[in-house]
């Protein structure tokens, strides 16, 4: 066995141990580890293409994150949490338990990758929760904020995760259809959507309350603080 393709995973350790671009510390181990299994420069030109077509949906994950810090940069995340702040009647609930059901909501019609950490949490939710925040308890500590983004982040799993099984041409669905065909249960992709119905419908119930029972303990503490 030709043991030396594995330089590659040295060459990855040390490029990001020592901080160098990730990107051609990925390149170069993979040249190298080729290279080393005897594929020409041709074939792994080749390979590298081939990879580049079969994955190109993630273009749009790498073309996201450079528009998004534009939008950053000119003042996205201060103007969203500005304009929390002057809608009457807004709270930490009713903002991350609206969200909830629009993610959920979307996930239930395919729509998975239209929301995400990287695409509404961070530069949306997460001013917008701060901002409700700040309507509904006043200036918030740095161990409350923490806790807060945890919960803007757990708000968006939970909707994608438990509303993306609704839909039935999604991979979760394939998949659990596979899992049971190979134990010699045939289920149609629609039944188990529909049974993914109730397990979402309780999804958003439970988290919902969650989201509550924060935002109360929250106004508990602010209450014990002043008496």
């Amino acid at each position: 066995m030709n043991y030396w393709p594995l330089l590659g995973i040295a060459i990855v350790v040390i490029g990001f141990v020592i901080r160098f671009n990730p990107v051609a510390v990925v390149v170069a181990a993979g040249l190298a580890s080729g290279l080393l299994a005897g594929k020409s420069v041709g074939a792994l030109l080749a390979l590298l293409g081939e990879s580049f077509v079969s994955n190109r949906a993630l273009l749009l994950f790498v073309l996201t994150l450079p528009a998004i810090g534009v939008l950053e940069r000119a003042g996205l995340r201060e103007h969203v949490h500005g304009w929390i702040l002057r809608l009457r009647g807004m709270t930490l609930a009713r903002l991350l338990i609206g969200y909830l059901g629009l993610r959920q909501l979307l996930s239930m019609l395919g729509l998975t990758n239209v929301a995400g950490p990287a695409q509404t949490v961070r530069p949306l939710l997460a001013p917008m929760s701060e901002a409700a925040a700040v309507k509904t308890f006043g200036a918030i500590d740095q161990q409350e904020r923490q806790r807060l983004l945890a919960l803007d982040a757990a708000t968006d799993n939970v909707g994608l995760f438990f509303g993306e099984d609704v839909f039935v041409a999604l991979g979760a669905v394939l998949l659990i259809q596979g899992f049971f065909a190979q134990n010699g249960i045939v289920l149609e992709p629609l039944h188990i959507a529909l049974w993914a119905l109730p397990t979402a419908i309780a999804a958003f119930v439970i988290h919902a309350i969650r989201i509550v029972l924060f935002q109360r303990a929250l106004l508990r503490k602010r209450g014990n603080a002043g008496s």
